[in-house]
């Protein structure tokens, strides 16, 4: 008996089929990014205010963007590639990450773990030549500032704080906005402020890479 997976992925692909819908059947990878963002962000509300029916509903809405450029793939030459082939290389991809539970590695707390994830994702992606390969700057500034400032790191780049921070996050919240409020009020932009900032900050981790002394 087909799954309820099933049932979606076959709801998808009639959809998109001759005599489907003639929207679905003319969306493109492209049309759809802003969709799955609008849908993700979606999805972080309902997780962020603990509404667990809204959980339930956004998270098939993300699941069906999935299958949507899944099976635009499987139509679109050059790529070729279906929800199964998606879950195969996936699931390959968790057992490859995850020696501690499917090898004989171990480790023992979460930080263990995180350990061995990245240096099994080094050895994937060996041809990589920097610490930001891989890294999407389109990602929300606050995020990618974060995400920076670990490849720094990896880079031996010293990053030390500027200044001290609250020490819960309501507090370090009001701070931050409080930040953007003043900013705001006197004309500035705080999210380019802060984009223009993480050029600059990954001009520095691209130099040590280039030259280690600079670390």
């Amino acid at each position: 008996m087909p799954s309820e997976l099933d049932r979606l992925v076959a709801v998808m692909a009639r959809l998109r089929a001759p005599g489907g819908c003639p929207w679905d059947a003319e969306q493109t990878h492209e049309s759809l990014v802003r969709y799955l963002i609008e849908e993700t962000a979606e999805l972080v509300e309902a997780i962020e205010t603990h509404d667990v029916a809204a959980m339930r509903e956004e998270l098939g809405d993300v699941l069906y963007q999935v299958l949507f450029h899944a099976d635009l793939a499987s139509a679109t030459p050059g790529e070729g590639f279906d929800v199964e082939d998606v879950a195969r290389d996936t699931a390959a991809k968790m057992i490859g990450r995850h020696p501690h539970v499917f090898g004989d590695e171990v480790a023992a707390d979460a930080d263990a773990v995180v350990e061995v994830w990245e240096a099994q994702k080094r050895r994937e992606k060996a041809d990589r030549t920097s610490v930001l390969d891989g890294v999407p700057m389109q990602m929300p500034s606050l995020l990618l500032a974060e995400k920076l400032v670990g490849r720094a790191e990896r880079a031996g780049l010293e990053v030390r704080p500027g200044r001290a921070v609250p020490d819960d996050e309501d507090a370090l919240g009001d701070e931050l906005l409080d930040t953007v409020i003043a900013a705001t009020a006197k004309g500035l932009d705080a999210e380019r402020a802060l984009r223009a900032a993480l050029r600059r900050f990954t001009g520095a981790i691209r130099a040590v890479e280039a030259d280690p002394h600079q670390g």
